[in-house]
């Protein structure tokens, strides 16, 4: 269910601005899209497991919120992190 090291690496490497930074927005946004994608999956196998269900829930809110950071104070980027990780708004 969670992110391996290599995979959460290649992330970074692809919508930060270095290898190391995992702090800007857009890395952020697409390793919490990751983790929901990957709970996406175990609940359909897993359909009463409300635990997880309210971490997921809670990975949405966070993600809502920087996806509203963005939109506030960067429009272009903001759009480009929704059209490369296929999220709608």
């Amino acid at each position: 269910m969670s992110l391996t090291k290599g995979h959460k690496a290649e992330l970074i490497s692809k919508f930060g601005k270095g290898t190391n930074d995992s702090g800007t927005p857009e890395v952020q946004i697409a390793i919490l899209t990751a983790n929901i994608n990957a709970l996406s999956s175990h609940f359909s196998s897993h359909k009463k497991d409300h635990h997880s269900r309210l971490g997921l829930l809670r990975m949405v809110g966070k993600r809502r919120r920087l996806l509203d950071y963005l939109m506030e104070r960067h429009i272009d980027r903001y759009r480009k992190i929704i059209q490369e990780l296929e999220i709608r708004k």
